[in-house]
């Protein structure tokens, strides 16, 4: 209505007869529809603005290409999961801060497979990235780059397109352990980062040591020996206790209920085991062919809220057997651990899954989304 008001007084009307009349009428008529039209068109126009900015079909321009941000990269696969410091200076003033000594790593990127392979085991290995990050502060200098990264070789000496080094040491330089070349043995490294712990009066966690004696007896080699009892799930609980024992795993043998047991032979030998376990009924077989798994291995772990924190196979060994004597196992994990089991207590409707004898990698991220 107001509208047609508005149109009638922009149109002055004169005192017309007949066919005057129609043609006065069909003017207002016309002159309503055009502003009808220009009111549609204009509202089409803002609500398709709208939507497009909506949507990010439309951006406004910076007034300079150059001063537009770069798109977020993901970290090269030679520095594994570790969030590392690029700066050598940045570094050092950390480390004084916090106290801590730098862990510095040397690395090729774009690298060789012993570079990717680097970053992709050991530096991705769940409880060597958290002792890192934990007790050090990293830095990662790039050992075919000029610049600041060119300068930091010349600082410790490294050689140029090198496979990767790390050197731990105090925030004016000095090294706080050997240099650590081996890159093929995480053992090496995890030996370098207790041996720091100790020489900066560190206290030295319990998963550490045990982190160390898993990997070590890897690199050594393990042997394996089945053992036959009365029940598979007391003798994995007695295996599992011994010092040298890295993993065990219940199941048959030849009709009989069975634990397959991988130890370190230069801590302890199969006779020792036999001698240690016989006592308690458990006989050694005379082979280890047609073993069949069974579906609930670490039975006792398996009853606990434990059975959905990701573990080495020495954790889970350890674990198991205190489980099995009503014990505790939380001073075998890490602070990340426990913050796992934590996080998975206060929510026990999470659908949280056991993750006992699944890969430490791929059981750690599973448990961390749960």
């Amino acid at each position: 209505m107001s509208l047609l008001i508005l149109v009638v007084k922009r149109i002055k009307p004169q005192r017309t007869h007949g066919t005057q009349s129609v043609e006065y009428t069909v003017r207002i008529f016309n002159h309503l529809y055009k502003i009808m039209m220009l009111r549609f068109f204009s509202f089409a126009t803002f609500l398709a603005a709208g939507m497009l900015i909506s949507s990010n079909y439309w951006k406004p321009q910076t007034a300079s290409l150059s001063t537009q941000q770069e798109p977020p990269t993901e970290q090269p696969e030679e520095l594994g999961q570790v969030h590392w410091l690029r700066d050598l200076e940045a570094g050092r003033e950390e480390a004084r801060k916090v106290g801590k000594p730098l862990l510095i790593l040397f690395q090729e990127v774009p690298g060789c497979s012993n570079c990717t392979r680097y970053g992709n085991y050991t530096l991705s290995h769940p409880l060597i990235v958290e002792t890192i990050e934990t007790y050090f502060v990293p830095v990662c200098i790039y050992n075919n780059k000029g610049g600041k990264d060119g300068e930091a070789l010349k600082t410790f000496g490294e050689p140029a397109w090198n496979n990767p080094v790390v050197r731990i040491v105090q925030p004016d330089n000095q090294d706080v352990v050997a240099r650590i070349s081996n890159f093929n043995s995480p053992a090496q490294l995890v030996r370098g980062m207790r041996t720091a712990l100790e020489a900066t009066d560190r206290e030295v966690p319990q998963y550490l040591d045990l982190l160390l004696e898993e990997l070590a007896a890897r690199e050594i080699g393990l042997e394996t020996a089945t053992f036959s009892m009365y029940c598979f799930w007391s003798g994995e609980g007695t295996f599992g206790n011994i010092p040298g024992v890295i993993e065990t795993e219940p199941g048959f043998q030849d009709g009989k209920e069975v634990v397959q047991v991988k130890f370190n032979p230069t801590v302890v030998k199969k006779e020792e085991l036999e001698a240690l376990t016989q006592p308690k009924g458990i006989k050694t077989c005379g082979w280890n062919g047609g073993f069949s798994s069974d579906r609930e291995p670490k039975y006792y772990l398996a009853q606990t809220d434990y059975k959905f924190v990701p573990m080495t196979s020495l954790q889970a060994c350890r674990a198991n057997s205190l489980a099995g004597k009503n014990q505790s196992p939380e001073a075998l994990l890490s602070p990340r651990q426990r913050a796992i089991l934590e996080k998975i207590r206060q929510n026990p409707k999470s659908k949280a899954k056991n993750v006992i004898g699944k890969d430490l990698k791929k059981a750690w991220d599973m448990a961390s989304g749960a």
